[in-house]
């Protein structure tokens, strides 16, 4: 559905419920990830599992993290045979203690390439991906594959988002929901802005005032849950940060009125059952965040911080005030005990 003009009119509603909103949204732009090639050296001394071996690290460097469609190419910088082999190694205690050989779990081999030789590896998989030398157990190396994040909204499938905010109308034609998020791409530790607006379908003018229970769900669990919810000035928000990757799913449902529904003719009271939506998105693991510093704030919590405001700014100067006054009456003139009348002369 486009926007017509009962929308356009409403604009400036749009704007004020978007500059009250302007304090808790995170706004963020992520660019789009193109494969790229990275290098891994097999240094001088490799061979020799002995501790006075030259070689700091088996694979230089021996923990790599790139992106899912990347290519990895090792060179062989040592002067023995390497392969690079997916799969345990032994290590370098236990090769020395046992000679306990490595296990390959059949995913990629390189098979043996020589001094001054390369050998290259495209992850298209997702994953943990430990490899090692058959030839020397000890050497061991780690690739840890993140998967590509879009710089566009898209729905938990990976479907672009043509339309953003998404209009939806709930399946009994009545209510339609403007809805996004921020930011469009959301990552574990980030705190995400959910935002929508209600219209009437019918005449296509706000709802300034509905009931209604939203639920956000993440790898089938209830993460966040508000049932008789009231949204005001047309629209509302929920924030949420995530602490794991997956696809979630926010729920709206029941939507009814609540007390006077204004600038609409339709009928809202009765079976709510058709007047609901599914929003789903994807969220990923942030590269740059492990723990979440950040807090929360939903809008029952931003009214009452409001309010608490409003309520020191008349209590506090109020109290003082009448203090000022009690201890203005209690303090009484003081009067001297003597005084020297003045004579004419």
């Amino acid at each position: 559905m486009g926007i017509s003009t009962g929308r356009n009119l409403d604009f400036f509603g749009f704007v004020i419920l978007s500059g009250f909103l302007v304090y808790v949204l995170v706004l963020s732009d992520t660019p789009f990830s193109f494969a790229e090639e990275f290098m891994v050296s097999i240094p001088f001394g490799a061979f020799n599992p002995e501790l006075n071996t030259p070689a700091e690290v088996w694979y230089d460097p021996p923990i790599l993290t790139i992106t899912q469609g990347d290519t990895v190419t090792w060179t062989n910088d040592d002067r023995e045979g390497h392969t690079v082999t997916s799969g345990d190694g032994s290590g370098r205690f236990e090769w020395m203690s046992s000679k306990k050989l490595g296990a390959p779990d059949g995913l990629f081999d390189s098979e043996r390439f020589m001094p001054e030789e390369s050998w290259s590896y495209t992850f298209e998989d997702t994953g943990t991906f430990n490899y090692f030398c058959v030839i020397h157990p000890w050497m061991e190396g780690i690739v840890v594959v993140q998967p590509i994040i879009p710089d566009y909204p898209h729905d938990a499938a990976g479907n672009k988002i043509e339309q953003f905010p998404i209009f939806y109308v709930t399946p009994d034609q009545s209510v339609e929901i403007n809805f996004s998020w921020e930011p469009r791409i959301i990552k574990t530790h980030e705190k995400a802005n959910f935002i929508y607006r209600f219209y009437d379908a019918v005449n296509d003018l706000p709802l300034r005032k509905l009931q209604y229970d939203i639920v956000i769900l993440q790898n089938n669990r209830i993460l966040y849950k508000d049932e008789g919810a009231v949204s005001g000035a047309g629209g509302d928000y929920r924030q949420w940060i995530f602490e794991e990757s997956g696809p979630i799913i926010v729920k709206i449902s029941n939507i009814k009125p609540f007390g006077t529904v204004a600038e609409t003719a339709i009928e809202l009271s009765g079976n709510t059952a058709g007047r609901l939506a599914d929003f789903t998105t994807m969220v990923y693991e942030n590269p740059e965040k492990t723990v979440t510093t950040d807090t929360i704030i939903q809008p029952k919590e931003t009214v009452q911080f409001y309010y608490e405001i409003a309520v020191a700014i008349i209590v506090i100067p109020a109290v003082m005030l009448l203090g000022t006054i009690i201890y203005m009456k209690r303090k009484k003139p003081s009067t001297p005990s003597s005084y020297r009348k003045s004579s004419p002369i």
